[in-house]
């Protein structure tokens, strides 16, 4: 029995919805522990496709119970959206299977429409905001003025709070951003109404995590976007407004470093990105329009398309030091069939021409990057089939077994097709303890 966390190698998107909800099937419980509603997850049962934003993918099965940490922000009306489809489609949701810490704070619409208006008033400099209100909700926590789910579940103490904080939005929305005010009555009735439904399912969540390592449970703590989104560690300020790598987990779950057993990337066999910021591996060409109409490389939550490259092992590397994968996932392998030559970045070539391995990721060193490729032969046959490695035909192992060697980690799945099945499990994560070999 042992705790596993899984962290998006790369932009986000690497495909962690069905990597999880495959491990969740050996889980007692699944903890998503930071982000908001700006991030989806992506799951196929047999012909129906769920797209989670909010609640754990460990929903999807019996017997797992989910909590959403108190590292997320929380658009009450997106997750009651959520539940409410989830269970219209027959599944169960309710206290007993999914709980939400009260220390989570709340995205309400004056964050959006700061998010929204700060976009606008950029212009040309606008950093690609999903326009959620996920970055002023975490402006919001560390000025230490937000609002917890503990504060919406109780109406009186939402009711004075909201009022203090509506008349300071407005002021800012409309004297400094030039936008319109939002209405602090309609906020009140719908977010106290929302209130009234979610309450039963708030709780302190961390005693409840805590119990589960002592008791000898798997838990698979899980996060939003990818470790290269980082605000600390990522490429900002082209970043997100939490901690998206394994560090994210001890403060978005209430965790200590000692009960996390296992660290495993997830990386797709490719890189994509979404909105602004550098990409050095990027392809505006025929290949890049390939492999995102092969990978349906448009986002679960936005529906923007993603921009796609060759993978890179820069990226990779420096993830891997970051947040210590004892192992990976290789997410997306299939897309890359029929594609030859393949390539990798192995390193980047500076404007003075001089090789660095160093990782530095700021933005303005990172637009003035080549990467260097290494060539690898594609493969032309079909691998959605493939239930184990010897399945998989010699070139498609050799570019497997090229990522290990580059990265330094073992691979312990790899995903050959969208389906919830079409999955090589090598090792199942949940035992392997702290060394992987």
């Amino acid at each position: 029995m042992s705790s596993v966390v899984a962290v998006g190698a790369q932009w986000g998107d690497e495909g962690k919805g069905k990597i999880v909800d495959n491990w969740a099937a050996s889980a007692n419980m699944v903890v998503r522990v930071q982000g908001g509603n700006n991030a989806g997850h992506t799951v196929m049962v047999g012909d129906r496709r769920v797209i989670l934003h909010l609640i754990p993918s460990g929903i999807l099965h019996p017997g797992v119970r989910c909590v959403i940490g108190n590292g997320l922000v929380v658009d009450p009306a997106v997750l009651m959206n959520e539940i409410d489809a989830l269970r219209e489609s027959g599944d169960k949701v309710d206290a007993s299977n999914l709980i939400i810490s009260h220390l989570a704070h709340v995205i309400l619409p004056y964050h959006q429409a700061i998010d929204v208006a700060r976009e606008k008033w950029r212009g040309s400099a606008a950093i690609g905001t999903t326009g959620r209100g996920i970055g002023p909700a975490y402006e919001d926590k560390a000025r230490r003025e937000g609002l917890r789910m503990a504060d919406l579940v109780e109406p009186d103490l939402f009711k004075r709070k909201l009022k203090i904080l509506v008349e300071e939005k407005n002021a800012y929305l409309t004297k400094v951003l030039k936008a319109e005010p939002v209405d602090e009555e309609s906020i009140l009735d719908k977010y106290s109404a929302l209130g009234r439904r979610l309450k039963p399912m708030v709780t302190h969540t961390m005693p409840v995590i805590h119990a589960e390592i002592r008791r000898g449970g798997n838990v698979l703590f899980e996060g939003a976007q990818g470790a290269m989104l980082d605000i600390d560690h990522g490429t900002y300020p082209f970043v997100t407004s939490s901690n998206t790598g394994a560090g994210g987990v001890c403060t978005g779950a209430g965790v200590a470093p000692t009960d996390i057993d296992c660290i495993t990337g997830i990386c797709k066999a490719y890189t994509t990105r979404v909105g602004s910021g550098p990409f050095p591996t990027e392809l505006n060409d025929e290949t890049g329009k390939r492999l995102r109409e092969r990978g349906a490389e448009y986002g679960a939550t936005t529906g923007r398309p993603r921009r796609c490259g060759w993978l890179d092992a820069v990226v990779l590397n420096y993830s891997t030091m970051v947040n210590g994968f004892n192992a990976l996932a290789i997410t997306k392998l299939d897309v890359l069939t029929g594609v030859n030559p393949l390539k990798i970045c192995v390193k980047y070539k500076r404007e003075c021409a001089a090789f660095h391995e160093d990782f530095d990721f700021r933005p303005e060193v990172l637009e003035s990057s080549t990467p260097i490729y290494e060539e690898l032969p594609g493969w032309d046959e079909d691998i959605s089939g493939a239930r184990k490695m010897d399945d998989l035909p010699e070139k498609t192992r050799r570019y497997l077994k090229r990522i290990e060697g580059l990265a330094g980690v073992p691979i312990i799945a790899v995903g050959v097709g969208p389906g919830r099945d079409e999955t090589i499990i090598i090792k199942n994560p949940f035992g392997l303890g702290k060394s992987v070999g």
